[in-house]
Order: C-alpha cells, then structure tokens, then sequence
C-alpha cells in the first residue's frame, strides 16, 4: 500500500495543478473581459452624457468669398408698379462663381431669389438677368468653364400686387429678403455651396423719385429676356425725352388718325383767312390750348391710374369699344354737319359770350377741335413718339406732366406758329363758294374714318352685336336729316329724341358687349405664318437656337396696321423668314391683355407698333416704331449668320 501511494501521489497531484492553472487563465479572461466591457460602457456613458453639448455647438461656418448688396431704381413705388432690383455682387480677388448656367452639370449655379410677400409676383425664368459669364480655364478641366469674376450685377424685375390685393391703399413699409446661392472656387480647390443675404426696404404706396439710375442704364449690365424697364430705355433722360416729344408731337399732325380731324381744323383756319389778324391769331392759340388741355388731361389719367396700380399706355382707351363707338357717334355728327344735315344752334346769349357768329366757330369750337385731334392721335404713334411716351409713363407724375406737355406742344406747334405770325393765312385761298365743295369733301374723310372705327369694333364685340351697332348709327344719321328736314317744333322735338335714342343705343351696345381677351379672328390671308404671343416660349426658342419675331399690334392702331401690308406682309419679307427659320409671333393688344402690357414696360414701351426680335446668345434687337424692310432684312440677315457661325 505505501508503495501504491507513493506511486500514485505524482500522478494524482499534476491533474490538480493542470485543472488549476486552466481556472486561472480562464479566470483572467474574465477579468480582461470585465475590464474592457467596463471601458467601453464607461466611454459610452461619458459620449451619451456629452452628447447634448456636443451637438449643442453651432456648425462650422462657410467660408465667404462674395458680398451681395441690393438696391432699387426708386426710393418709393405706387400699387401695381414694376419694381426693379439690382444686386452688386463683389467677388473676393482669386476667386470666382460658377455661372447661372455652369458648364458642367456637377457644378452648383449662382441663383438669385427673392421672398416675395403675397400678392407679388416674380418669374425666375424671365423677370431675373444674369450677366455674361467669362470662360475659365482649370487645372482640373480640358474645357474651359464659364464663370464669374470681379463684381458681377444681377437685375431682377417684380411687380408689386394692387392696392386691392394688398389689402390696404395706405403707404405701408415692405422687406424684401433677397437671397444668393454660390459656390467660390479658385484655381486648386472649390469650397462648399454657400449663401450670401441681404434685405431691401422699400415704400409702398406713393410714386417715388428714381435713384441708382446707374445700375438700371444701358451697359450696367446685359440684358436678356425681358429685363428692366430702366435698362430697355436705353439710359433716355428726361431732356431728351422732351425733344423727342417735341418731334414727334409735330410728326403727329401728318399721321393718318389726325388726318380727318386735321381737314375740319384747316377748314376753320380758311374760313378765318378773310377775318382781322386778331381773330386768326384768336383761333390758332384756342386750338393750341385745345391740344395742350388734353394732353394734360392724359397725362393726369395715367399718373392717377399708375398710382391705383393699373397698367397704363398710349393709347389703350381704343380698348374699350364704348369709347370707340362714341368716338363714331361724335365723328358722324361732324359728317353730318359739314354735309348741312345737322347742326344744333346755340342761344344767342351763349353764342355771343363764346364768340361764335354766323360762319364761324369762335374759340369754343377751335378749343373743341384741338381737343378731339388729340383724341383721335392716341392710336397712332410717330417716330420719336413712343420711346418719349414710354419714358414718361414710367417716370414720377411732375416728368409725365413735362414730357406730355413737349408732345402737345410739338403738336400744337403750327398753331403757335401761325398766331405768332396769322399772316401766314395769306398762302390760302380767299374764302368762297369753293369751300362749300371742300366741306362736303371733308364729310367723306370723316365718315371713312367712321368705316374704321367699326373695323376696330369687329374685333372686339360679337359680328350680330356689331350689326345692331351699325344700324343703330343709321337710325342716327336717318333722325339727324329729319330733324333737319322738320318745320314744326314737335317733329323737330321727336327727331331729335331719336337721334338722342340712337346715340344711347349704340353706346350701350358696345359698352356692354361680352368680349374675350383674344377678340374676334377675322381670318385675313397672311403671307407669313403667325403663332400667338408666348414671351416664355420666344425665349426657349431663342435660347435652342431659333429667331422669334414679334410684332405688337391693335386693330385701333393705323400705324400698325400699315407697317404690317408694306413691311412684313411682303414676299421678301416672307421669303426671309422662311429661309432663316424665323418663328412669327403677333401679340393682339386690341382689346385689354395684362400680359403683353407687362411686356412692353419690361422693354420700357408702353405705345405700338412694337417689334423685337429674340436672337440666340444675343440681347434682343428692338425696331423702331417705323419699320421698313431694309432694317428688318439687315437684323434678321446679322442674327442668322451669327447663329450659323456658332453652330460650325
């Protein structure tokens, strides 16, 4: 037994210390275990208890490489006014921004915006321009990539709401937070897209002085689209607006709308041929006053109407077919009475206090007729006119007042003339039986123009309504000879009720007539095939490579109507633009269109004819008012072959 023992006794105690030494390692694995089980949650727990303040830091602000700053071209602005935005971005030296229109699809655009308040309205595509982007050349592109550099002018054109939308017609205080999103690179490295914020103040509510002028000039910036009425105005001050009033004031008195108007004046002035100077010069200054009454009264219903934020142009009262049909109505009493068949006499009281004799008018009638030749020039315009008027329908009222009363007095200015010096009268024809013949003659030039006041009703009431119209001027004409035939005092009484039932039928008639904003198709052939006015659509034609014309025009526009017959209504003109491509828009303004009204003030215009044309790559090419087909040949011809050179 010892002997098993002692045998045994090693054998047995090396299992012990080999079971003791596995529980050992094993019992350290534990700890070690343990021990990073505890670290970790210990470091968890200190992450979970620091995370509040962590998160709590505010992130890493972006580098700035561009300042923006924004002003407008007024200080104040009346509801429903174009209100223009210039943004002067100033980029840090070395630097530069990625185009509004980058080369590379990866790289972020410069896009202004602006947080418009309700009731305002804004068009990124077409109301905001962006000037020209440089090509650049990086170390990290084969092409060259289109950029801005320096400081760069950003315009931007909102309309501001009515007073009706706006909910007050008080002079109120409006921000306009103004927002630019870029992204800075230079010639290693492009840094994250950034902003850079500005807000503009601004007064509504009240006509304002212009300020800034510079920025909103011709060459500040580009143009492109429909830009700035300030920009399209081709930096026009207010002297030369006043020149060019002057002109085209006279140039009116040979348009074709005063014409007939002009033959009553020049009838009146021969009668006074054989009369003292004194009366000469009496007629010639009450026919000057006329003129300038009324374009100070025009001047006085565009500034009220500017301010209560209607839109405003020369000429739009041809838009409502109740002034066209009074108009006729006024016009065929002229007719009637220089043909004998109408005539109402004054009390002797009242003829005696007007000056009016046997024969003659008096100043009361040459007042009348300066008048009513300025009625009847609104729906022309002659060269120099437009861009004068469209300054000034876009100026404070005290410059509209200035500029309107040039035009009235280039218009007036053969009467002044002619008072300074009535022995000019001499030149004329002594007063005879011949002017019984003239007179007659010129009744005819009045009911023409009649003939075309109901062409510019048919495109603006129903054709069954515009016949009731016609036979109720008949029925007119019929009562006026019969009153004029009467013996007794009841027919007359009973004539002249009639004439005076015709008179208010034919305005009630075209006053009332349900119209829609195209107007009434008169399906004329046309040798060039025209699309409707579309701006947004004109500039992605241009913008893919297309010429757009467009032509603004009314059928209460005799100016229009014969630029389009011997200018575009041509086979060279045709031929032109079919082989160049040219896509013919025609804007209707014959009855009421808010649109292509915002149209013409975004190129500063506020009269027609109207023509531009939308070229590829380039600002648009606006025509003068008297187009002719050499200039429209010369622009199409130098647009094309621009066009062509690009695509080679």
């Amino acid at each position: 037994m010892p002997e098993l023992r002692s045998h045994l006794d090693p054998q047995l105690a090396r299992p012990r210390r080999g079971r003791s030494s596995r529980l050992a390692r094993s019992l350290r694995a534990v700890r070690e275990v343990l021990r990073l089980g505890t670290r970790v949650a210990l470091s968890a727990l200190v992450l979970w208890c620091l995370a509040p303040a962590i998160l709590a830091q505010p992130p890493r602000a972006a580098v700035q490489k561009a300042t923006l700053d924004v002003v407008t071209d007024r200080d104040a602005y009346p509801f429903g006014a174009i209100v223009g935005l210039a943004a002067k971005v100033t980029i840090e030296d070395g630097w530069h921004l990625q185009s509004h229109t980058p080369s590379l699809e990866y790289l972020i655009p410069t896009v202004l915006s602006v947080e418009l308040p309700e009731g305002w309205e804004l068009d990124p595509t077409t109301d905001i321009d962006y000037p020209p982007d440089k090509l650049w050349q990086s170390s990290f592109e084969a092409e060259p990539l289109a950029v801005y550099e320096g400081t760069i002018l950003i315009r931007a054109r909102l309309r501001a709401p009515p007073a009706s939308a706006a909910g007050t017609d008080q002079v109120t205080e409006v921000s306009l937070p103004v927002q630019l999103e870029y992204q800075a690179c230079d010639d290693r490295v492009c840094l994250q897209p950034t902003t850079a914020d500005a807000v503009v103040p601004l007064v509504l509510g009240r006509d304002g002085a212009p300020q800034y002028q510079e920025l909103f000039e011709a060459g500040s910036a580009p143009e492109s689209g429909a830009a700035t009425a300030a920009a399209r105005r081709g930096g026009t001050t207010l002297v030369a607006a006043i020149l060019l009033g002057v002109v085209g004031g006279l140039i009116l008195n040979l348009m074709p709308c005063v014409l007939p108007v002009l033959s009553i004046k020049v009838f009146g002035l021969v009668r006074e041929a054989g009369a003292a100077r004194s009366a000469v010069t009496r007629a010639a200054l009450a026919i000057a006053a006329g003129i300038l009454f009324s374009f100070w009264t025009l001047a006085a219903l565009a500034a009220g109407a500017r301010a209560a934020g209607e839109l405003v142009g020369w000429g739009i009262q041809f838009q409502n077919p109740g002034f066209v049909a009074f108009l006729a109505i006024v016009l065929l009493f002229f007719a009637l009475n220089l043909w004998g068949l109408f005539e109402i006499p004054l009390p002797a009281a009242l003829a005696n206090r007007l000056g009016t004799t046997a024969g003659h008018s008096g100043p009361a009638g040459h007042f009348a007729a300066g008048l009513f030749a300025t009625l009847m020039a609104t729906p022309c315009s002659a060269p120099f006119l437009g861009t004068a008027v469209g300054f000034a329908l876009s100026q404070p009222a005290w410059a509209t007042f200035a500029v309107f009363t040039a035009v009235g007095l280039g218009m007036a200015l053969p009467y002044l003339v002619l008072a300074i010096a009535p022995g000019a009268l001499a030149i004329l024809p002594r007063p005879g039986a011949w002017m019984d013949t003239l007179k007659k003659a010129m009744g005819f030039l009045l009911v023409g123009t009649v003939v075309w006041l109901l062409y510019v009703l048919g495109a603006q009431i129903a054709p069954e309504r515009l016949a009731f119209v016609e036979g109720a001027l008949l029925a007119l004409a019929l009562f006026a000879w019969l009153r004029g035939q009467a013996r007794s005092g009841p027919s007359r009484a009973l004539a002249a009720a009639g004439v005076v039932a015709c008179a208010a039928a034919t305005l009630l008639l075209a006053a009332t007539a349900a119209r829609g904003a195209a107007g009434y198709a008169r399906g004329t052939p046309s040798l060039l095939t025209w699309t409707p006015f579309d701006e947004s659509r004109a500039v992605e034609l241009a913008a893919g490579g297309e010429l757009v014309f467009i032509d603004v025009t009314a059928d209460w526009c005799a100016t229009c109507k014969v630029i389009e017959r011997v200018v575009l209504e041509t086979e060279e003109v045709a031929a032109l633009f079919e082989r160049h491509g040219v896509v013919a828009m025609r804007a209707d303004w014959t009855n009421r269109d808010d649109q292509i009204s915002q149209f013409l003030a975004g190129f500063g215009r506020y009269a027609i004819p109207f023509y531009v044309l939308y070229r590829p790559g380039q600002e648009p090419h606006v025509f003068g008012e008297l187009l002719t087909r050499s200039a429209v040949i010369e622009v199409v011809e130098g647009a094309a072959a621009r066009v062509a050179a690009r695509a080679r």
